[in-house]
């Protein structure tokens, strides 16, 4: 495995995020320990997770499923480095669900927060990042409640997730006002489908010393050999199958350039998202260990100046801002 440090902080973490989002909903219990054991096996230790993984209600099944995962012993939670989110409504139904059981002010993250700690079984998070941004509270407010969870020891960095650059802009500059870290992370959809981040949030991430974290990177499963494969197909939404439509030509030479190169779509998408300057580690979201195994690949394949350009050629990129739109 290979470790990087999380934006410019001292902390290592694997070159491939394990995501979570599919325990529960998806995958078993049982499935989800599993590929979790397997993913130490792997020396993955950084696990994605949030509070309204599950998509039951109020309930966070993916933390619980993660908790007691950790519960087992044997070293498990020390050795991950485990980010989870708050943002969305943890009311569990419509008599719970009241106007500060969820976004991210004051009373909410501390709600949140004690929530995420005691489904997940432990006493601190490692990352704990906002998973969109809430334009009505103030920064002064959002980094004062923060603070009181990292004096307590609750949780050690701070991240967001979904933010333009110019949040990240804001976020840091307010923190570091406060003489705090800051924001050291950023989860942000990126994948050769949607690289909109190229303009700002890349730039303004690498700027602040914030590492990105892509998360979709494989877009919904779409660039990982869906024209060649019915089965990939089978398993894709109605909006998927969409894209599918739209892309198909782009999609057809990108599956013809893999096979040139001997390599799956979808390890190659892989690894071009980890050849990204301003890129962590890509978010994996594996359903059963076949396919955990199946992504270490990416770590190996070399995305040459050559492969870049004709990949580029298929999906176009953008330049930094603004050049990208201005002469």
């Amino acid at each position: 495995m290979q470790y990087t440090s999380l934006g410019r902080t001292g902390l290592q973490v694997s070159r491939l995020c394990l995501g979570t989002m599919n325990f529960g909903p998806q995958t078993s219990k049982e499935d989800s320990f599993a590929v979790m054991d397997r993913a130490l096996e792997h020396r993955i230790n950084f696990f994605d997770t949030a509070d309204v993984y599950g998509w039951s209600k109020g309930e966070g099944i993916t933390e619980k499923i993660i908790g007691d995962w950790f519960a087992q012993g044997g070293n498990r939670r020390e050795r991950v480095v485990i980010a989870t989110k708050l943002y969305g409504d943890m009311g569990k139904d419509e008599l719970d669900s009241w106007p500060n059981t969820n976004r991210v002010t004051a009373l909410h993250i501390r709600r949140a927060c004690e929530g995420s700690l005691a489904r997940l079984k432990t006493d601190y998070i490692d990352v704990y990042q906002m998973h969109h941004i809430f334009r009505d509270a103030p920064w002064d407010e959002i980094w004062e409640a923060f603070h009181v969870l990292k004096t307590q020891g609750k949780v050690l960095y701070f991240g967001s997730s979904n933010f333009a650059g110019w949040h990240i802009a804001q976020a840091n500059e307010s923190a570091a006002k406060r003489n705090m870290l800051g924001l050291v992370s950023e989860q942000s959809k990126y994948s050769l489908l949607q690289r909109e981040i190229e303009m700002e949030v890349g730039p303004a991430a690498e700027a602040y010393g914030v590492g990105v974290i892509p998360w979709s990177p494989l877009a919904g499963g779409i660039l990982g050999g869906v024209i060649k494969t019915q089965e990939g197909q089978r398993r894709l939404n109605d909006q998927s199958k969409i894209t599918i439509e739209k892309h198909r030509y782009a999609l057809t030479q990108w599956e013809e350039l893999c096979e040139k190169m001997g390599e799956k779509p979808a390890d190659v998408a892989l690894a071009w998202t980890l050849s990204k300057s301003f890129v962590t580690a890509p978010i994996i979201g594996p359903r059963t260990i076949e396919q955990l195994d199946g992504s270490l690949r990416a770590l190996e394949i070399k995305i040459t100046e050559e492969v870049n350009t004709h990949i580029d050629g298929i999906f176009p990129g953008f330049k930094t801002s603004p050049e990208h739109y201005a002469w």
